[in-house]
């Protein structure tokens, strides 16, 4: 993998997932090129090794392959076309990877867009974690022409574990990713009803956290999150807003074909609730301060 270069890579978008992902690069070998909205971000990733651009065009002007990993369509819009975009700048041939979460028939628009500027791209949303994407050993749910995976070269498996490849047109990837986000709410919201009734039947929750992780009714989410919430912990890695955006998509997405989906939407009610009450920007497990007549475990975050 450290000798499959394709040139330079720029990486827009250092947050949780996206610094993991340009640190991946960068120990594979590649020459990373990296832009993010707070310069600082930015400045500290570059002083382990790489460049600073000061917008998406520069990297696009640097670079052949640019990994997007902004938060929705609307950044990627930004990025792409908004005031020193990286489409303007981006060479006839280049690669665009998109990384966020969105709805599949925007990004089938997207690919329609780039190829009339001949700009190749691929539908890539990703999932695993801050900690998997740092180690490169998160998951990338892809679709696009062989082109498209021609031009990427081994910068795919240099990011990721797991690399699937969905079909050659755009879409296929998003719409896997939105059905992996219909779970994963769903189980956050879940696992948060499960603790909350544990609690409020006065049954330890360190037992019950130990007992559910060790017996079927356990699943990756429960172990995950429950643990941020005994440790009264709520930085958000995940937000709670995420989930009010992501299964929102899903149930949009759903609707267009009329298909109920009835665990989704009270998953999504359970977030916006969450959302309502003032816990937005709390991490994603906060969904359990909604629920009334429980006493959490306290943590650092609680006396803010």
């Amino acid at each position: 993998m450290n000798n499959q270069h394709a040139g330079a890579v720029g990486v827009i978008g250092l947050g949780a997932m996206g610094s993991g992902m340009a640190s991946s690069l960068r120990r594979a070998g590649y020459d990373v090129h990296v832009f993010d909205v707070r310069p600082e971000v930015a400045q500290k990733f570059a002083a382990a090794g790489g460049t600073v651009c000061s917008s998406p065009a520069e990297i696009a002007a640097a670079c052949e392959i640019v990994v997007s990993v902004v938060v929705n369509a609307a950044q990627t819009e930004s990025v792409l076309f908004g005031d020193n975009g990286a489409a303007a700048t981006m060479k006839p041939g280049s690669l665009f990877i998109m990384c966020s979460t969105v709805d599949p028939n925007w990004s089938v628009a997207l690919d329609a867009r780039l190829a009339e500027r001949h700009i190749l791209y691929l539908d890539a949303p990703i999932s695993g974690g801050a900690a998997k994407a740092a180690s490169a050993q998160m998951t990338m749910m892809t679709a696009g022409t062989q082109a498209s995976y021609d031009k990427a070269g081994g910068t795919l498996d240099a990011m990721a574990a797991k690399v699937y490849k969905l079909g050659d047109k755009a879409g296929a990837g998003s719409k896997v990713k939105i059905i992996n986000q219909l779970l994963a709410g769903v189980h956050i919201a879940v696992a948060a009803e499960a603790m909350a009734l544990g609690l409020r039947e006065g049954v330890d929750p360190a037992a019950l956290y130990e007992v559910i992780t060790n017996s079927a009714g356990n699943s990756w989410m429960f172990e995950n999150r429950m643990a941020h919430v005994l440790a009264g912990d709520y930085t958000p890695l995940s937000a709670v807003d995420i989930f009010v955006k992501d299964l929102g998509l899903v149930l949009d997405m759903a609707r267009a074909t009329k298909f109920p989906l009835p665990l989704s939407a009270t998953a999504h009610q359970m977030f916006m609730q969450a959302s309502s009450a003032g816990f937005g920007g709390q991490d994603d497990s906060a969904v359990i301060k909604t629920f009334p007549g429980i006493t959490l475990p306290a943590g650092k975050t609680d006396a803010a």
